[in-house]
Formats: C-alpha cells, sequence, structure tokens
C-alpha cells in the first residue's frame, strides 16, 4: 500500500500561541484550496467565522464552493495560530479521508515545530487520531472532547486542547462544536 507524504509544509507565523493540529490532510481530490481544512465539507473554517466574526460563511465563497486562503491566513497571523498535522505520512487503508482509515507512518516531530514557535502556550488537536498520536509522542494523560490535559515542555507550561472533529462525520451540529472551540479561544484570551 501506497505511503503518502504530507503535501503542505507547517504553518507557523512567528506569534504563535496555539499550535492546532489534525491528523493528516484529505486526499488532493477533495481540496477546495491548498491549505490546512480545505475539505469543503469540512466546518473547521466554518465554527472560526462563527466564533471570531458570527459568520460561519466569513471565510467561504460559496458560489466557488471554496475557502479564501488569503483572508485565512491574515487571520491566523493576526492571532498567532499555527497549523500542521500530527503525521507526516500515512497509508489510507481506504479510498476516504475517514482518520479511521489512516495509519500513522511517520508521526510529526510536534517537539521540533514548538521549538519554532517559542511563544505558544497551547496545542489544540482536533479529532481522535490526532489526540491519539500527539498523546502517545508525549506521554500525556488524553483529555475528555472539550477540555485540556497540562504538561511541561522544555520548561514550557503547555495545555492540549482536545477538541470536537470538525468533520461532517462526527455527528454534532456545528452550534455545538463552536461551542467547544469558544471555550479553548477564551481561555486563551484569543477571543
Amino acid at each position: 500500500m501506497e505511503i503518502e507524504q504530507h503535501p503542505l509544509t507547517p504553518f507557523l507565523p512567528g506569534n504563535a500561541r496555539l499550535l492546532m493540529l489534525g491528523s493528516f490532510p484529505p486526499q488532493q481530490k477533495r481540496w477546495s484550496m491548498e491549505f490546512y481544512y480545505p475539505n469543503w465539507n469540512n466546518d473547521m473554517w466554518r465554527i472560526v467565522g462563527f466564533l471570531f466574526f458570527n459568520n460561519k460563511d466569513y471565510f467561504a465563497d460559496n458560489t466557488k464552493k471554496v475557502f479564501c486562503k488569503e483572508r485565512l491566513v491574515h487571520f491566523l497571523q493576526d492571532k498567532g495560530i499555527a497549523l500542521f498535522d500530527t503525521a507526516c505520512a500515512v497509508r489510507r487503508l481506504q479510498d476516504n479521508a475517514s482518520d479511521k482509515f489512516l495509519e500513522v507512518v511517520q508521526p510529526t516531530d510536534v517537539p521540533a515545530l514548538l521549538r519554532q514557535i517559542p511563544q505558544c502556550k497551547a496545542i489544540v488537536t482536533t479529532g481522535e487520531k490526532a489526540t491519539d498520536t500527539l498523546c502517545t509522542q508525549f506521554s500525556i494523560a488524553k483529555p475528555q472532547v472539550g477540555d485540556f490535559t497540562e504538561f511541561i515542555f522544555e520548561d514550557r507550561p503547555m495545555r492540549l486542547y482536545r477538541m470536537p472533529s470538525s468533520s461532517r462525520a462526527y455527528p454534532l451540529a456545528l452550534e455545538k462544536k463552536a461551542a467547544a472551540y469558544r471555550i479553548m479561544y477564551q481561555d486563551l484570551q484569543m477571543l
């Protein structure tokens, strides 16, 4: 079975206070843009638009069914939000975007990412596979969905937030997912 390498470079603004980690991008045939959470049917950018702009379509072009990468990059740089995934290489055990059928071949070196963003005080994982992969790497307890675990990384106090998956396959209304994310962003004084 083919090993798929991560197609994107880490997005690491120098002012990053939060590192958002998914599991791995979907197949490129599902992309609406060349950036993170590119699947039109994934609600991450709708959740963020809803929370920060009171408009779930703030980052969307509904006519073309794409997200606006430039608007996202500006927002993320302004807020200090870094992005990558917990796997650098995977095997897809089925021809779909489901994390359930991803085999992590090479986990991401998350400590190396954190060393590049020294102001970062929190990591958020967006789904079960990402959470499991990260917790294994750091040997930390897995928080409940919507909660966090505290840990120390190289003398830096950190929090790992575990948020609900933004995939529509995760059966929770966008507003309920946003409520969990709102608590995290408020804790971090970003909202």
